[in-house]
């Protein structure tokens, strides 16, 4: 853009609005709906009635009650529908938020929970709208894995109070709160929950191989619920849910309690972004009935509308929201190519809720552990973790740490670990294909060529390599001119030309002539600004060719042997 252009009001504006219209709808989220709108209905349907014993065990397993997950799968499922960035991502509660959730809940109360979503909400928008959407493609798949196995681990673990009829210790770690609740089980109570469990368990994994179409989580829920009818089982229930859907308001704000809130809704809008681009990017790789992808998404769009999704659940009394990749690969699966699959989906949602609340509330929790517990089996797959295990010992390591720190610690801690643990072997893995070695000198030996030492540096020069490669070319001893070949460097930072100044410094103090060969383009600047030319003893030790190099070299030779004559 132009001064003048810059200066113009008009072309000012005509640049806001295309900036604020990637992150508004627009005709072309449904451009596919003419010729699609009836596979998207169903896949609609199917996702919903996907989502319905799903939505309830998230909002009873983080502590916040079946009525917020359920309000949360319909407000944030519908707002990020219209406003994400991506045409097939299903969105609502998820087990990885349930994870970070639950401890908030234990600290600070249910009545916290509205406020928080709303933070979160502000958190994830910011960071659509700076762009930051693109970064999820830094991290490793090594973390990404390790976390996963990590959430699953403690989703399961979460479920055991439900699973054995106990109240739980909420805040406790989970590994010590699932042995405490289980040791706290009584007869004949926890018979009759295990058995909803197995129940449960045994209808999610054996219905898919007879009917892959049929919603098997639902099924195992209205099959394990009418036989406890059935036979009376005094087991806990899911209780009453409204028949409606509650008056959007503003969430209290203590003022006092709004410090302690803060760092959670930074930890939500960390986990929430994540998830939510890592379903996203996933899902643009599926593909559906027909065979052809889903199409690419919007990360930045995709952010700002997961955190308009949240805000928007805390208006309506629920929880945060993120991209749902359990509910999204049904989505895509089932042939959907537009938004109206995920509004039909929180539409269906919002008539259970109108129309059948009462018999959901019948429900028993112990169903919905099973549910969670089968689908925490398959966050993972085998396949994946023996591929990663089988990699190499850095990935094998990165995986595993991630995955032992989200379990013992906290979520976000992990991917900080996990990051900077990736970071630390990506370096030394760089560093060691990094380094230095000692070339002969092209043609016909020429005597004196015996005090000539050629260096070529390869790979990268950078903070990682660069000391070991001042320690090697400093150890080279009875030599008169030292050629260093930087023409195979494809990497130089600052730390590197700053070594580079200090080996040609180290020998020029020896008496040894160092000549630079190939420098190329992209570091001329970096090593004139450093220092390392001004260094030389002669600003024309600077060469292009590798024969001119050797040739000056021998010239230096001679007129020292000349001179010790």
């Amino acid at each position: 853009m132009s001064a003048a252009q810059a200066a113009d009001p008009s072309t000012t504006s005509r640049t806001a609005r295309g900036r604020l219209a990637r992150f508004v709808p627009s005709r072309r989220d449904y451009e596919l709906l003419r010729s699609a709108w009836k596979t998207d209905l169903f896949a609609g349907v199917t996702v919903g009635i996907v989502a319905l014993p799903l939505a309830l065990a998230f909002g009873v397993s983080s502590g916040v009650g079946a009525e917020a997950g359920l309000i949360t799968a319909v407000v944030a499922g519908l707002v990020a529908a219209v406003m994400g960035g991506s045409n097939v991502q299903v969105s609502g509660p998820t087990g990885a938020m349930v994870v970070v959730l639950a401890p908030v809940v234990a600290a600070h109360g249910v009545g916290s929970i509205a406020l928080v979503s709303v933070l979160a909400g502000l958190l994830v928008m910011i960071l659509g709208a700076s762009g930051l959407g693109r970064a999820v493609a830094f991290i490793p798949w090594p973390v990404v894995e390790g976390f996963t196995l990590g959430i699953a681990a403690i989703i399961f673990l979460q479920q055991v109070p439900l699973a054995t009829g106990t109240e739980g210790t909420p805040g406790h770690n989970t590994l010590l709160a699932a042995v405490e609740s289980a040791s706290q089980a009584t007869m004949p109570t926890v018979l009759e929950t295990l058995a909803v469990v197995a129940g449960v368990a045994a209808v999610m994994y054996l219905l898919p191989k007879l009917n892959r179409s049929l919603p098997a989580s639902l099924i195992a829920v209205l099959l394990t619920t009418a036989v406890s009818e059935m036979l009376a089982l005094d087991i806990p229930r899911i209780g009453a849910l409204p028949h409606s859907l509650p008056a959007p308001s503003m969430p209290s704000v203590d003022p006092a309690a709004l410090g302690g809130l803060l760092m959670p809704a930074v930890s939500i809008a960390t986990l929430a972004a994540i998830e939510s681009l890592l379903s996203a990017r996933v899902a643009a790789g599926m593909v559906g009935p027909d065979g052809r992808p889903s199409g690419a998404y919007s990360p930045d769009r995709e952010l700002t509308g997961q955190g308009l999704a949240s805000i928007a659940a805390g208006f309506f009394g629920g929880m945060p929201a993120t991209g749902a990749i359990a509910r999204t690969a049904v989505n895509v699966r089932s042939g959907a190519k537009t938004r109206l699959s995920a509004v039909v989906h929180a539409l269906v949602l919002l008539a259970i809720i109108y129309l059948a609340a009462g018999l959901v509330g019948r429900i028993p929790l112990a169903a919905l552990a099973g549910i969670l517990m089968v689908t925490a089996t398959r966050m993972v797959s085998r396949h994946t973790v023996t591929a990663i295990l089988r990699s190499t010992r850095a990935d094998a390591a990165v995986f595993v740490i991630t995955a032992l720190i989200t379990v013992t610690f906290d979520l976000i801690v992990a991917i900080q670990i996990g990051l900077a643990a990736a970071a630390v072997f990506t370096l030394r893995t760089f560093a060691s294909l990094s380094g230095v070695r000692r070339e002969d000198i092209p043609g016909p030996p020429v005597p004196g060529d015996e005090h000539i030492a050629i260096f070529r540096l390869d790979g990268a020069m950078f903070f990682g390599a660069a000391e070991r490669v001042l320690q090697e070319i400093s150890q080279v001893r009875d030599i008169q001119v030292a050629i260093i070949r930087l023409s195979q460097l494809r990497m130089l930072d600052a730390t590197g030309a700053h070594m580079l100044v200090e080996v040609v410094s180290a020998l020029e103090l020896r008496g040894v002539t160092v000549l630079l060969k190939g420098v190329q383009p992209q570091h001329l600047e970096l090593v004139t600004n450093v220092g390392v030319i001004r260094s030389l003893r002669h600003h024309k030790h600077l060469f292009t060719s590798l024969p001119d190099a050797v040739e000056h070299a021998r010239s230096h030779v001679v007129r020292n042997a000349a001179a010790s004559a």
